[in-house]
């Protein structure tokens, strides 16, 4: 059967006190929305339905351009109704999984062994063992431990609400029979809503089969309603970025200050520090070592490399060998060889340093090209921004750049060229030669520093 998932998004969030729906609430710098989209694509459905209310085309906006398919439901009225607005798209010959835009910790293992459990005449749910199910359906067996029903919390009796294993709501079952069942739904209880809970008592009506599945870890069920439930399903999926990252061999000085923002892809011995940041796809190389407080963004780092503190990479690569900071920038474009030294206080923008290179103090280096073995001096600047066009600088194999140079793009500095300290570069200097171009230093007689008047 070819697998269709509905993901129920409509709620308001009322809890949350944000302008914001609260299924674009973020973790991990992703809304909550996406978590579960993207863990829903790793079972490869045929097609992803997403059923929004409450904020709508905010929701809509957050998601343009992905391949899914929209379900308004315009007033909320419960579980079952929000279910029933996706229903259309979706043939009898599929099989549905139900999750929830507020859940983003869900394991698609999980989801693979519920859907394992469907079938033509079988339903699955996933259950929760709960000390405390305050807030949760209950879920009601029988003498032989069969599922009966769902009772929701304020519709059930003093003997269910001792109940522990709470209903997680995340369910499959054939599109036929849930179609059916879903026809059925009366709102006669408490909430006055249409429950999809209800529809449980009707599969053990009919004599389908209702296979439960207990979920292994607490966390994969967590919905979100306020800030602190938000800041605790940040704290739990850092946890699991974090387990992960060690699982795969790096070693981490404290896996509660990391965030992971992304995939990570790692070699051997990789060693990070406390509260490092990465965003986006990282990857790290054989024995590369990251400093505390390193932001990495969309980066590639080889191996043996060193981050020092305080820096912040972003879109570029690291050559192996390469020592980088402390509080050193490397911005979108920057692409570095072997063995290169950018040190603290150095900032590059779109700029290839090639093998063996070295700027290690208060420098920017923008839209620049720089050859191997090449020494930048400290206080050195590429002028690459006239206002209006951003121009290139080259600096052969071998140069040697004074400190406080000021190099004026476009311009090109020769091989094994010299350029004296505190010169301002505007033509090219030529390979193999000491190039100086400073104004005459002068005394003036006589002159004397303005002086403030006194105040009355």
């Amino acid at each position: 059967m070819k697998l269709a998932v509905v993901i129920l998004a409509a709620g308001q969030g009322k809890r949350m006190k944000s302008d914001l729906p609260k299924v674009l609430q973020p973790i991990a710098g992703r809304p909550l929305l996406g978590h579960v989209v993207s863990r829903a694509r790793r079972l490869q459905p045929s097609s992803i339905h997403v059923v929004y209310g409450h904020g709508g085309e905010q929701v809509r906006a957050a998601f343009e351009g992905e391949p899914l398919h929209w379900a308004l439901q315009a007033e909320q009225l419960g579980t079952g109704h929000a279910l029933m607005q996706a229903m259309p798209q979706i043939g009898d010959d599929e099989l549905v999984l139900v999750l929830y835009g507020d859940v983003p910790l869900i394991d698609p293992e999980t989801l693979k062994q519920l859907i394992a459990a469907t079938g033509p005449r079988a339903m699955s749910l996933l259950t929760v063992m709960l000390a405390d199910p305050a807030g949760y359906g209950r879920i009601v067996r029988n003498a032989r431990g069969a599922i009966q029903k769902i009772v929701e919390q304020k519709d059930a009796s003093r003997a269910q609400l001792k109940i522990r294993e709470g209903n997680s709501g995340i369910m499959a079952a054939p599109a036929k029979l849930l179609r059916r069942w879903l026809g059925r739904l009366r709102n006669a209880n408490a909430q006055g809503e249409y429950y999809l809970t209800d529809v449980i008592a009707m599969a053990v009506k009919d004599k389908v089969k209702v296979a439960p599945l207990i979920a292994g870890r607490v966390a994969e069920v967590l919905g979100v309603n306020d800030k602190l439930q938000l800041a605790e399903l940040e704290a739990l999926h850092r946890a699991e970025r974090a387990r992960e990252l060690m699982l795969a061999g790096a070693t981490l000085v404290d896996p509660a200050r990391i965030d992971v923002r992304g995939p990570v892809n790692l070699g051997r011995d990789v060693f990070i520090d406390a509260n490092v940041l990465f965003e986006g796809e990282v990857t790290l190389g054989d024995r590369v070592r990251i400093g505390p407080n390193v932001v990495l963004r969309n980066v590639r780092i080889d191996a043996d490399a060193v981050v020092h503190p305080n820096s912040i990479l972003e879109q570029s690569e690291v050559g192996a060998g390469c020592i980088i900071g402390p509080y050193a920038r490397l911005r979108p474009g920057s692409k570095l060889g072997r063995d290169v030294h950018i040190g603290n206080f150095v900032e590059l923008k779109k700029t290839v340093v090639e093998d063996g290179s070295k700027a290690n103090h208060l420098t920017y280096l923008g839209d620049a090209t720089i050859g191997k073995g090449v020494n930048i001096g400290a206080g050195t600047i590429t002028c690459n921004y006239d206002g209006v066009n951003k121009s290139q600088t080259v600096i052969a194999d071998g140069a040697f750049i004074g400190s406080g140079n000021m190099l004026v793009a476009p311009i090109r500095i020769g091989k094994d060229a010299s350029t004296g300290a505190g010169s301002t570069l505007t033509r090219d200097a030529p390979d193999g030669q000491l190039t100086v171009a400073r104004s005459k230093q002068m005394s003036i007689e006589g002159w004397k520093r303005p002086v403030k008047k006194p105040k009355t």
